[in-house]
């Protein structure tokens, strides 16, 4: 399949790219009155109504996917970039008096759009975090504070800048929002040694939907347990994360290993679901399958020297030898697996993504090995017009070994490995076949994975799994349980008693935001 081949690299920067931030509903206010209240406490420059000339080129600057850009998408009223946490605290505070809903957009990344756009016609506001992006590293404590705004890849930069061998387990790409990518859970090839993003944060300053500014100290233990994984936005606007930043090696090993069919791929497959999830925490090999091809794509915390007798040992058909080494600190190796051996650290620091396609995604979760026929007939799905790609990511050690109430993300104990379908094409009349295309293969890939639920990747989000119905203007609980549970198995339940008590309105909501439950 030379659509999906030559695309390959491109679709780098979409793979793991997720911002998971939420919008709102309300009635339509009276437009002057939010505006007047906000300029009595946010600079003028800092807001950009609809009928302003800059409108249209601030909205669309961090929509990731063209298909939420198009004039059905229901777009904002006013777009406001604070600068500091006072004005999204006047926000909020002017939203609540006049009617107004707001959602919140840090890196765009939002699959669905939902950080910036509505499905049904209302008046809302964007609160954009573009311009809040500091990261300010303490190495000698092991911890960084960084805003929402920033980028995966300035977080990784300033941590690299302080010292060479501490790092930060998050996405992969580089332009995901901080914002969305820790309240969904965060994860990336450090996810077997450390996790996930949510678990290694240690404090948070969030807006609540009364516009207080709290922190961990001042918000309850339930509060604080959501926003590291829950969803983002509804629970507050979390301004800054505290993270604890963790050891790696000076010298970090990648390699990337393509196999076609004819060269054994199906056998490789099989043969890695069972390999991968039980290897030591410091090996991560993931799979790209696109056409006829599986990319086995893994970071090693150590040399090469050390990496070729434990592939040999442990996965010798894969024929990984020395040549295939890349050997590099750890900060390298992030632009490396994102863009390939011509990336460079500044690749980390670039907010100009050109990369914007239609796209389509989904997710799943694996429990029991795929049987090997099954393989065969995947991959036959890669070559079928429209076809899209499969990104496997190995579970097992840290990941595994947290318990599954000890965030809101639940894909824990005996996870093999998660599937991410991604699909793009590059104008709006050729969506048909793609979108069909991850349809038919959601539907086919159904008893394979995961059950009663179907496990989704809150920061995949996919609205197919269910919208939020409203009544009397609250999200019902039986309608959020559809797709919450997917997303956060048992742990939904807790999520929206939390948001019951910390946001009994539902300021905060979308079609996939947690919905309150009252009285419990």
């Amino acid at each position: 399949n030379s659509r999906a081949f030559a695309l390959v690299p491109l679709l780098i920067c979409v793979l793991s790219c997720h911002a998971a931030v939420s919008y709102a509903a309300a009635p339509v206010p009276a437009k002057e009155d939010f505006f007047g209240c906000l300029v009595k406490e946010i600079p003028a420059r800092l807001l950009y109504a609809k009928s302003s000339p800059a409108f249209p080129t601030v909205l669309a600057q961090t929509i990731r996917n063209s298909r939420w850009s198009s004039p059905q998408s229901v777009k904002p009223l006013y777009i406001i970039t604070p600068t500091n946490a006072s004005h999204i605290q006047s926000a909020v505070v002017c939203g609540r008096r006049h009617g107004v809903r707001i959602r919140v957009r840090s890196g765009g990344h939002d699959y669905e759009g939902l950080s910036y756009r509505s499905e049904r016609p209302e008046a809302f506001a964007v609160v954009d975090l573009n311009k809040m992006r500091a990261v300010v590293v303490d190495g000698k404590a092991r911890t960084a504070w960084v805003d929402s705004g920033a980028q995966l890849g300035e977080l990784y930069y300033a941590i690299a800048k302080n010292s060479p061998v501490l790092a930060f387990p998050a996405g992969v790409c580089p332009t995901i929002g901080v914002g969305g990518n820790f309240a969904g859970g965060g994860f990336g090839m450090l996810l077997r040694k450390y996790g996930i993003a949510a678990e290694n944060v240690i404090d948070v300053k969030v807006v609540d939907a009364n516009g207080t500014l709290l922190d961990k100290s001042s918000m309850s233990a339930d509060h604080f347990w959501a926003v590291r994984g829950g969803g983002g936005e509804s629970f507050g606007i979390v301004v800054s994360w505290q993270v604890k930043l963790l050891p790696v090696p000076p010298t970090v090993t990648v390699f990337k290993i393509p196999k076609t069919v004819q060269e054994g791929a199906v056998e490789l497959i099989n043969k890695w679901q069972l390999v991968a999830p039980a290897l030591p925490d410091d090996l991560m090999i993931r799979i790209i399958a696109f056409g006829g091809t599986a990319k086995f794509e893994a970071m090693y915390l150590g040399t090469c020297k050390a990496l070729t007798p434990l592939m040999s040992s442990r996965f010798p058909e894969l024929g990984m030898n020395a040549s295939h080494c890349n050997e590099m600190p750890w900060i390298k190796s992030v632009p490396f697996i994102h863009l390939g051996k011509q990336a460079t650290l500044s690749d980390l620091l670039n907010r100009n993504n050109t990369f914007k396609p239609f796209a389509e995604y989904k997710s799943d979760y694996v429990y029991q090995p795929v049987p090997k026929p099954v393989w065969a007939q995947i991959f036959v799905w890669l070559v079928k017009p429209g076809a899209g790609i499969m990104v496997m990511d190995p579970y097992g050690a840290a990941i595994s070994a947290t318990p599954e109430a000890a965030t809101p993300f639940p894909h824990r104990k005996d996870v093999l490995f998660n599937i991410q379908y991604v699909n793009y094409w590059f104008d709006e009349a050729g969506g048909a076949a793609p979108l069909q295309w991850s349809k038919d293969m959601y539907r086919f890939m159904e008893p394979y994975v995961s059950k009663n639920p179907r496990q989704a990747y809150a920061n995949y989000r996919d609205i197919d799994l269910g919208r939020n119905e409203v009544v009397n203007d609250i999200s019902t609980y039986a309608s959020g349980k559809v797709w919450g549970e997917k997303y956060f198995k048992g742990n939904f339940q807790r999520l929206a008693i939390t948001k019951g008590k910390v946001d009994p309105q539902d300021y905060f909501r979308n079609e996939q935001s947690i919905p309150p439950l009252l009285g419990k």
